[in-house]
């Protein structure tokens, strides 16, 4: 739990210092997107490793 917390912080902290909204509003977009395709690819992994799939 606490490794979340200061995950989150550091989250938060990063987009304080911007000055410019446009670009901290992109970077949140493209970190959330990031952040979403790494799940997608766990998920398939994990998906595939127990439903049988052979890794050859």
């Amino acid at each position: 739990m606490t490794t979340l917390l200061l995950l989150k912080e550091i989250y938060v902290n990063s987009f304080t210092e911007f000055e410019n909204r446009f670009i901290a509003n992109l970077l949140k977009v493209m970190s959330w997107f990031c952040f979403t395709c790494l799940i997608l690819v766990f998920y398939a992994f994990f998906y595939r490793l127990f439903t049988g799939f052979t890794f050859q």
